[in-house]
């Protein structure tokens, strides 16, 4: 995708996991422990028992009724291919020694991370309210590209808390000038807000900044949420049924995976509609 900078951002299924050219990084490199979305505890580092020789999970299509429900809400945003066959050129963490393996996780970290702000990035140049500040977020995303291609002893030691910082202050300013008009008033300063199963039932939100928000189990049905930022808000188990979430600001596919929806929640063009919502 090309803007008015002259630049081309990353397309959007660069920016998503391909499971395919990936040796199975998530499913070795992050710990999870024994909950409502995890069936057993795992160590960092230690490969989950259901993956398989060939680094595909032996249980995809049961998931959720083998109790793996964190496994269906998590995206890589495309850092498991990237580092799996650019920064370690196809070598898997099986191939070398216990630091080889270490390393390759320490940059899946890193990459995880930047992988999630060119998301972001890629979606703030496209909205045309973000006119004024877009030779900003095009700099900004040619960084943050950069840095995803450094050599893998520099990723693994990387920092990346300053660039997402520098990052924020250009997505604060371009949600801004995406909801000015759409967000005035107290009710819609929600950023951070304890809202876990809060009675939004039709609410409206435009231009809401829900910002981090915490809407766990909330209920949304038939809330208008256009042009609410979204950012980081946890979504887990609110229901979306029949809510309009069209032109929503810095959504991800994982927040959408962790809630509940129906064929009636309308979606912005480029997100897909979970298999587990109701049909």
């Amino acid at each position: 995708m090309q803007d008015e900078t002259g630049g081309t951002a990353p397309a959007r299924t660069d920016l998503t996991a391909d499971c395919g050219r990936c040796f199975g990084l998530c499913c070795v490199a992050l710990p999870f422990a024994a909950s409502a979305d995890f069936a057993i505890d795992k160590a960092a580092g230690s490969p989950c028992r259901n993956l398989r020789a060939d680094f595909g999970c032996g249980i995809h299509t049961e998931l959720r009724q083998r109790g793996f429900n964190g496994c269906t809400v998590y995206d890589c945003f495309g850092a498991g291919q990237k580092v799996s066959q650019l920064t370690f050129g196809g070598e898997d963490w099986r191939s070398g020694s216990g630091e080889h393996a270490r390393q390759m996780f320490d940059v899946f970290h890193a990459v995880r991370q930047l992988q999630e702000l060119l998301w972001y990035l890629t979606q703030a140049l496209e909205l045309p309210a973000a006119r004024p500040v877009r030779p900003e977020l095009r700099r900004a995303l040619d960084r943050v590209e950069a840095l995803t291609r450094r050599e893998r002893t520099e990723l693994a030691g990387l920092d990346v808390t300053p660039v997402r910082q520098d990052v924020n202050v250009l997505l604060l300013r371009t949600s801004e000038l995406a909801r000015a008009g759409l967000g005035r008033g107290r009710k819609k300063e929600r950023r951070g807000a304890d809202l876990m199963g809060a009675r939004l039932k039709g609410a409206d939100l435009r231009g809401a900044n829900l910002r981090g928000a915490y809407l766990i189990a909330a209920d949304l049905t038939g809330a208008d949420l256009r042009s609410a930022d979204l950012i980081g808000a946890d979504l887990r188990d609110a229901d979306l049924t029949d809510a309009d979430l069209t032109g929503v600001l810095f959504l991800t596919q994982p927040q959408l995976n962790a809630a509940k929806g129906s064929a009636g929640t309308r979606l912005p063009a480029s997100f897909t509609r979970p298999a587990h919502w109701t049909p």
